[in-house]
């Protein structure tokens, strides 16, 4: 009889589920659409399935990790008001993922979190510390780890980047994730376009979102670059302030909209080069790229059971 970790991803779009060995290798992985917009059962009943489709037959779970929006309480294993989950309201998710599962221990944690936990131990980060996480995709997320664990503040809701308050081109005070997130940069195309008579292959795209945007950038179309160069200039100001409250030896940059490469990293350094308090805070190697792409929650997931069922 085999033993092993089960992870479950669980976010707005996408629930990933896979299977570890107790040493941490992935074995096993499925993946379902969230149909979040459906009740809240729904949701929980598409984890369920997914989550038992990668678990071998007559196999003993260890642990059980789930990576969630926030906010949550990872004490309790509760979520208890995801903006990005429509009628969910302290769902006590952890109990019942364990209850499908013969009550075994199951551990909840925000998925910004449990990122930057696997790519400061599996990918990007190793060796380094401390570590900043951010993940630039719908919204914008995080997570830290300071002398090897997580921070995760009193009450477990700390590091919440995309909700630091930056002072837009208008003048006006708005969210990080409100001018450079992929949603944001959909939007702002969306406005540009009805705003100005400049040429743009983005006209002839029937819906204009933060891929359509990212991809015309990397094509040369020069509105596209625009936004782009706008949203990362915003994002170095957010990662200044980071590095003016954290010291991070590393800030690893995942999600969809770092696919984007030079396109973002280029700006976001020079940002952060013009404005940062003290040469000492920059090191050339401060900026990462993530690592482990799409199973970044779920090899964070895993470890966080395995070093709590251990």
């Amino acid at each position: 009889m085999s033993h092993g970790l089960l992870a479950i991803d669980f976010g707005g779009t996408r629930t990933r589920a896979a299977w570890f060995s107790d040493d941490l290798a992935l074995l096993h992985r499925a993946e379902s659409p969230s149909l979040v917009n459906r009740p809240p059962q729904d949701v929980i009943n598409t984890i369920l399935a997914t989550a038992h489709s990668v678990v071998p037959p007559d196999a003993t779970i260890t642990a059980i990790g789930i990576a969630a929006p926030g906010p949550l309480d990872p004490q309790q294993g509760v979520i208890h008001h995801a903006l990005t989950l429509p009628g969910w309201k302290d769902t006590p998710l952890a109990r019942l993922v364990s209850d499908s599962f013969s009550g075994v221990p199951t551990y909840l944690q925000n998925d910004g979190n449990l990122a930057a936990l696997a790519e400061y131990h599996r990918g990007a980060a190793q060796g380094c510390d401390p570590v900043i996480y951010l993940t630039i995709s719908t919204g914008i997320g995080g997570g830290a780890v300071i002398g090897g664990k997580l921070f995760t503040g009193w009450r477990g809701l700390a590091i919440e980047p995309g909700h630091m308050r930056i002072k837009s081109a208008g003048g006006t005070s708005k969210r990080l994730e409100d001018v450079a997130s992929g949603t944001a940069i959909g939007k702002l195309a969306r406005i540009r376009l009805s705003q100005s008579r400049q040429a743009s292959t983005l006209r002839d795209v029937p819906h204009v979102n933060g891929k359509a945007v990212g991809e015309a950038a990397v094509a040369g179309d020069r509105l596209a670059l625009s936004i782009i160069q706008e949203a990362s200039q915003y994002l170095g100001l957010g990662i200044v302030n980071l590095l003016h409250l954290f010291n991070p030896q590393a800030i690893v940059i995942g999600g969809s909209v770092a696919t984007l490469g030079s396109l973002l990293f280029d700006r976001v350094t020079a940002t952060i080069r013009s404005y940062v308090l003290h040469p000492d805070f920059w090191d050339a190697q401060l900026i990462r790229p993530a690592q482990l792409g799409d199973n970044v929650c779920l090899v964070g997931a895993a470890f966080y059971a395995a070093t709590h069922a251990g």
